[in-house]
């Protein structure tokens, strides 16, 4: 019979029947709970799973394995199939008259500093006579280098333009040449290989390299029954829709690119050449006529607007055609060009490389691929490349000058760790050359000439790839090398003709902006600076999270003497938003 138990501060409740026995504390807001078995020779439950729940666990983990194998399978084709039907949808910009960018600016501080490089080589500090004359020597000297340099510049420039004026006219003029190597240079980089072979009058001939039929997937997304997802196999008419899709949507594009890039084409005969899925063999599917007014009045919004290809060109020929039911035909086979003797002549000359090159891309035919120009994946040449005082020097002297006596050994270099700093010697102060040695990924070097609160005072504090050159040439860019295994970005500054409100100077680096990679691509990252006297480096770390780092600051400092030093500081930190960072962080206003 239960009983109710009231005393010594709490009230409990007891069954009072059998081995059992509860308790449950009802007062002072707490409750506790305990069990007791009391009968002789009972034994505690097994509390691990049986054999068949162990085999419905194990049948659960397949099929979440099996459906998340399969949503991954679902997205990549969706992905695959909005890539290869979409490229239509993109912009090109018309191309403009080239402008030829101004010479460097460069001033008599700068050529003062060179010169006084030059003359003081080799000589020791208490060559004090020596020195004063080499001084003064160079004093003499710099107005004319700096003259001279001036004045070849700006012929530079002049040559520059005038080169750019004369391209620009005769791609204005279609100009064959001149059309086909720009237009083709601008195909390089589309998903369907196309090239330009000709141009007559206003009316410019493209071929282009369709992705074969076979190299699509064999399954799409899809439904069950019940409306789960799934995925299905592709029938031959889905798998042809798909196929026409994506190559009316790269011939639109190849066309809106051929017409911002040629201004002064009307009209493109465009063919398309791919493999047959029946003979492997390479064959014409679609060519036609298509105008300027037709491709860019046409509105372009959904990937089945490529379609429109068909409707918008003039004598348009598709291997793909309606039946009389209105389907698509499932089988594609190559379209007659007997009388098109260009076409034909093209195709009897074609080279398929099925065997050597993925499927997807392969076989454009020899003539086409030696039309189209390679990407150039080496800087291009610099044209102001300024000359250094002794080239200038050996140029105006009727005699060589001799090489100066008792030139100093090498000096070791100074490995320098992050957050270490040193006073510059004065040597370095006329010159000092900054080296940024690097691999595994495309980056860039850049200056930035602040106040010593690390802000520009303008833009034109800010030296990079599309500004080289700064405080009238005392610090700039000299351009990128290859050293083996490794690239090599140089630059040269002076400290001695910086303008007095530079305080600092940030030495930066930032990955390629159009490559996306962060630090952690580089395989070798060091930055070295030297001058007459003395080298240092600094390796920083190659951090995966930052895609622009300071690597290294320069700026003014008053020793216990009160006499004005450069000193050097080791940085090694970084921003994550890459260069637009960076520069923000500097002051520079990138719009």
């Amino acid at each position: 019979m239960a009983r109710v138990n009231v005393g010594g501060g709490r009230t409990t409740l007891s069954s009072g029947m059998g081995p059992f026995y509860a308790s449950s504390a009802l007062g002072s807001g707490r409750r506790t709970s305990t069990s007791r078995t009391t009968r002789s020779g009972s034994r505690p439950r097994s509390a691990a799973p049986s054999g068949e729940q162990l085999e419905r666990a194990r049948q659960q983990a397949e099929r979440a394995q099996q459906e998340a194998e399969r949503d991954a399978a679902i997205a990549h084709l969706r992905e695959v199939r909005q890539q290869m039907t979409s490229v239509h949808l993109q912009s090109f910009s018309p191309v403009l008259p080239p402008v030829v960018p101004e010479p460097p600016q460069l001033g008599l501080p700068w050529a003062l500093a060179e010169a006084k490089t030059f003359h003081l080589a080799g000589l020791g500090v208490f060559a004090r006579a020596e020195r004063t004359e080499a001084k003064r020597q160079a004093e003499q000297d710099a107005p004319g280098y700096l003259a001279a340099e001036l004045s070849r510049l700006e012929g530079v420039h002049g040559e520059l333009t005038t080169e750019a004026h004369q391209w620009w006219q005769s791609l204005l003029a279609n100009d064959e040449v001149t059309v086909c190597e720009t237009v083709n240079y601008a195909f390089s980089d589309n998903p369907a290989a196309g090239c330009a072979v000709g141009v007559n009058g206003s009316v410019m001939s493209v071929v282009m390299r369709q992705h074969d039929i076979d190299s699509l997937p064999d399954q799409a997304p899809g439904l069950t029954s019940g409306g789960r997802p799934t995925l299905k196999t592709l029938t031959k008419r889905d798998r042809t829709l798909w196929w026409l899709t994506s190559m009316g949507s790269n011939v639109i594009a190849t066309l809106k690119e051929g017409f911002a890039v040629a201004p002064g084409i009307n009209a493109i005969d465009l063919a398309v050449i791919t493999r047959m899925p029946d003979t492997q063999r390479l064959g014409f599917v679609a060519y036609g006529r298509w105008t300027r007014p037709a491709i860019e009045s046409g509105p372009w919004r959904q990937p089945e607007d490529s379609l429109r290809f068909l409707d918008i060109g003039q004598d348009v020929a598709c291997a793909v055609a309606t039946t009389a039911s209105g389907n698509l035909s499932s089988t594609i086979k190559p379209l007659d060009i007997s009388r098109l003797p260009g076409l034909q002549s093209l195709l009897d000359h074609a080279q398929d490389e099925a065997a050597s090159v993925d499927s997807t891309l392969a076989g454009l035919d020899g003539d086409l691929r030696a039309n189209v120009p390679a990407t150039p994946d080496v800087p291009a040449s610099d044209h102001y490349r300024i000359r250094t005082f002794a080239e200038w020097k050996t140029q105006a002297s009727s005699t060589v000058q001799p090489p100066a006596l008792g030139e100093p050994m090498p000096a070791v270099p100074t490995a320098l760790t992050p957050g270490q700093n040193l006073t510059l010697p004065d040597e370095a102060w006329e010159r000092l050359t900054i080296a940024f040695r690097f691999g595994g990924a495309d980056a860039d070097l850049s200056l930035f000439l602040t106040d010593a609160q690390s802000r520009v005072a303008s833009d034109a504090d800010f030296v990079f790839y599309n500004q080289p050159s700064a405080a009238q040439g005392a610090a700039r860019l000299l351009g990128k090398q290859n050293d083996g295994a490794h690239t090599v970005e140089r630059a040269a500054v002076h400290l001695t003709a910086l303008p007095e409100h530079v305080q600092r100077m940030t030495i930066a680096i930032n990955m390629d902006v159009d490559t996306g990679l962060t630090c952690g691509s580089l395989t070798h990252a060091e930055l070295s600076m030297d001058c007459a006297t003395a080298t240092w480096t600094f390796q920083p770390s190659a951090d995966p999270a930052i895609r622009a780092m300071v690597v290294a600051e320069l700026y003014r400092h008053r020793s216990g003497n009160g006499r004005p030093v450069w000193k050097l500081r080791a940085v090694g930190q970084g921003w994550a938003d890459g260069l637009d960072g960076l520069a923000r962080a500097h002051g520079v206003d990138v719009g």
